[in-house]
């Protein structure tokens, strides 16, 4: 396993900020694929749109790994 994919293995079951393009998301990561295609409850999104920032509660999501820039184990995501 590539050492990247080490740290993310490590931080299954703990909590992770995932920051894209125009959102981060916050939550307990379960598991991920080779593309690095993430499982993710508890989650919150916090996406930036023309009218402000918006905040979204979800249970789960299935984040395709393409959009993802970066990775924060134990990260809470912006302010509110």
């Amino acid at each position: 396993m590539a050492p990247g994919r080490e740290l993310v293995d490590k931080c299954i079951g703990s909590r992770i900020c995932i920051v894209m393009k125009s959102e981060e998301i916050v939550g307990t990561l379960l598991g991920f694929d080779g593309s690095v295609g993430t499982v993710i409850e508890g989650v919150t999104e916090f996406e930036i749109t023309p009218e402000g920032r918006r905040i979204t509660k979800l249970d789960q999501i299935l984040l395709n790994g393409n959009n993802i820039t970066m990775l924060v184990p134990g990260g809470e995501g912006p302010e509110v």
